[in-house]
């Protein structure tokens, strides 16, 4: 996994940075988000986890391709989710998880295998990943709270 841990990340916020920068050497909780989603209010979770465990960074990838229900601007889907949840969590410019244009950090994701024996495309918002420091993945449904994944 030390590849996935090192690709380019962009940043919500216009900046470059990888996984590895991101979780400063603890576990990172990898969650495609959209805010009008029937599943959007997990991000009060993600964020209440984020908050509440140093050895762990929840990083939020918006995602248009499930219903169209993240169809904002960055500068809209930071509004939202700091007003609405007080996220403070990293999130990043909006990426497809799925398909030709999927980002690469998904691309690795979507080998792993869920506890259904499920590999392949993320099948809706909200599926978790959750890396551990040594680089070890774990794979979540959509509606597995993030209350379960830890």
């Amino acid at each position: 996994m030390g590849d996935l841990l090192d690709l380019d990340l962009d940043l919500i916020d216009g900046s470059t940075t990888t996984l590895r920068d991101v979780a400063d050497g603890g576990r990172l909780l990898v969650v495609n988000v959209a805010s009008a989603c029937g599943l959007t209010r997990q991000y009060a979770d993600l964020q209440r986890l984020h908050a509440e465990h140093d050895d762990l960074t929840v990083i939020g990838f918006p995602c248009n391709q499930f219903g169209a229900q993240e169809p904002g601007t960055h500068e809209e889907i930071c509004a939202f989710t700091e007003e609405r949840y007080g996220v403070t969590f990293p999130l990043t410019a909006k990426v497809d998880v799925n398909g030709a244009n999927r980002h690469p950090i998904y691309a690795a994701l979507c080998q792993e295998t869920d506890d259904e024996g499920h590999t392949g495309d993320v099948r809706w918002n909200f599926e978790k990943f959750l890396i551990s420091a040594d680089g070890n993945v774990a794979r979540f449904k959509p509606a597995t709270s993030p209350n379960d994944v830890l």
